[in-house]
């Protein structure tokens, strides 16, 4: 085996030492300071928005969301069961319930379930406010998850959210690029169509901050409204006036301070990752029971993760035995998909609405290795060893 090739590591071959080095020099290094502002501003311009409000994380962005949405004690927020759990976590912040939808083959949620939900097992209520039939709880907000940077259909998901009234999150945080290039929405971005769009800068993502995310918001002057709320809600700083209860999730001046220089690269990284995954699909072809997750139509996704589908059914091993092989015998780090959320422990008493691709995703998709400085000679190696292994098995 040699050198270990990791799944997915940052990529700082820009000014990320420079910037941050000025930060530190100039003494803000707190969440004040013009890298904030920035790195806003050229958010905001590469996403055609009139606001960006940098935050500590994606899970802030998110929550933030929700309670601008207004979404508290017994409000139910319809989410998907394939994606990271910090998607869905938020919704338990506002001690609401969480709704679990079946994704389609995308991997991102199903609308034809989304409609089938909302058509048959609730109802409009004289006000307008759509409610659960059995509970008669007020379904309020969908939180949608652009899975590993491929688009939800948008077009479909704000039809229904139209119709029954309900809010909608786009959860871009795997997504930054990602845009429709054709249809209702041609040339808008993932997070920017719905009512509130969050972004992650973690470490793995397709750009950086170390820690940090971002969150947009359709309605003028609404991300103003986050902004302050992510400052601890301050009505006057010198003498500590609070109108409202906010939040410590303000990004810090040295955290955008790296973004800002991953913005510079954010182009580039893309590119390389579309042209990346390509590599990969046309070397894996040949391979007629598996394939790479593809795009949906009319979208270009920022490939941000590469998903494998297996045939694990006509394989004498499970996810796990290959996972395992891959980097102990040919030192390749990948991953499966997450563990289903309504699967989870705080999640298992929760509503969920047939559940069926989710569960057929969650035993076949493998992460391979994608980061956007990975090398020709390294994605050969992850190649020949997928192919190996699927020979022996």
């Amino acid at each position: 085996m040699g050198e270990l090739i990791p799944l997915s590591i940052p990529n700082f071959e820009g000014n990320e030492q420079k910037y941050v080095n000025d930060a530190v020099a100039q003494g803000w290094v707190s969440t004040g300071g013009a890298y904030i502002t920035r790195l806003e501003e050229m958010l905001a311009d590469y996403l055609h928005v009139e606001d960006v409000a940098a935050c500590q994380s994606g899970t802030s962005a998110l929550h933030m969301a929700l309670v601008r949405c207004g979404i508290g004690p017994g409000d139910m927020v319809i989410v998907p069961t394939l994606t990271f759990i910090a998607a869905v976590n938020p919704v338990k912040y506002q001690f609401a319930t969480p709704v679990f939808m079946d994704c389609d083959d995308s991997l991102c949620m199903d609308p034809n379930k989304l409609e089938a939900f909302c058509a048959e097992e609730c109802h409009l209520d004289n006000k307008g406010v759509l409610r659960h039939n059995d509970t008669n709880v007020a379904v309020k907000a969908m939180v949608v998850v652009h899975v590993f940077g491929n688009m939800c259909d948008m077009e479909a998901i704000m039809d229904i959210a139209e119709r029954y009234h309900i809010k909608v999150i786009e959860d871009a945080t795997e997504a930054l690029g990602s845009h429709y290039i054709e249809g209702k929405y041609a040339g808008r971005f993932a997070g920017t169509i719905g009512d509130y769009g969050a972004y992650s800068f973690n470490g793995n993502k397709i750009i950086t901050t170390g820690g940090g995310g971002a969150v947009v918001a359709r309605e003028r002057g609404e991300t103003a409204h986050l902004r302050y709320l992510s400052t601890q809600a301050k009505d006057n700083q010198l003498y500590y006036v609070h109108n409202e209860v906010g939040f410590n999730y303000r990004m810090t001046n040295v955290q955008a301070a790296i973004g800002v220089a991953q913005m510079e690269c954010l182009q580039r990284f893309i590119q390389r990752k579309q042209n990346n995954f390509n590599y990969y699909r046309e070397a894996l072809l040949e391979f007629l029971d598996i394939k790479l997750i593809d795009s949906r139509e009319n979208t270009s996704s920022n490939c941000w993760f590469y998903g494998l589908e297996l045939p694990i059914e006509k394989m004498n091993c499970e996810l796990k035995d290959i996972i395992d092989e891959l980097q102990k015998k040919y030192g390749v780090q990948t991953r499966p998909i997450w563990g289903l959320i309504h699967e989870q422990v705080p999640y298992r008493e929760d509503l969920s609405y047939k559940i069926e691709r989710a569960k057929y995703y969650s035993k076949r998709v493998l992460n391979i290795p994608c980061s956007t400085h990975i090398s020709e000679k390294e994605m050969n190696c992850v190649i020949d060893s997928v192919r190996t292994i699927l020979e022996q098995h």
